[in-house]
């Protein structure tokens, strides 16, 4: 079987910057990543770059940041008032609310966001809400593990379910 629509894959590999050759994440033979070809959430210049592969099958590829994650935008750092981080009395978690923390927020409009604290003053929170890979080339290597038709329960799901099934 090759990597195709509705299929599951499994795979290993190694995402470096491409640039700097630095080390972003890695995934083993015993803890692949597996998905669900053409529906998941997976970027889609990857999917195209897998697209034809059998079990044991090797890829290497550049995707440039504007295909991944996207540039970074200055509209997405936001100034914030240091009281919106104030707990019932009055003070500042400072175990939480520290420079380099990643903090679940919630916009005006209601939606969910992830920001990474840059700087905190008496007066503001500077939070950047931009992918923590915007602006960084990728570049993947590694290797098909698995490739098998997705079951009608993980298309209806929209995702697989992994060896071990999946429950809701």
């Amino acid at each position: 079987m090759t990597v195709d629509t509705n299929m599951v894959v499994s795979l290993s590999y190694k995402l470096t910057n491409h640039k700097t050759g630095e080390l972003i994440e890695e995934t083993s033979e015993s803890q692949p990543m597996e998905f669900l070809y053409g529906v998941e959430r997976i970027i889609p210049t990857f999917e195209v770059n897998i697209h034809g592969l059998k079990p044991g099958d090797t890829f290497e590829f550049d995707i440039p940041s504007a295909e991944a994650y996207g540039e970074k935008n200055d509209d997405h750092v936001a100034l914030i008032p240091i009281s919106v981080f104030f707990d019932e009395s009055g003070k500042i978690d400072e175990t939480q609310i520290k420079v380099g923390a990643v903090l679940p927020m919630t916009d005006n409009e209601g939606n969910h966001l992830r920001g990474t604290i840059l700087e905190i003053t008496d007066e503001t929170v500077t939070m950047d809400f931009n992918h923590p890979l915007a602006g960084t080339d990728l570049f993947f290597s590694g290797t098909i593990l698995t490739v098998r038709a997705a079951t009608k329960e993980e298309l209806d799901h929209g995702h697989s379910h992994g060896a071990h099934g999946h429950h809701h």
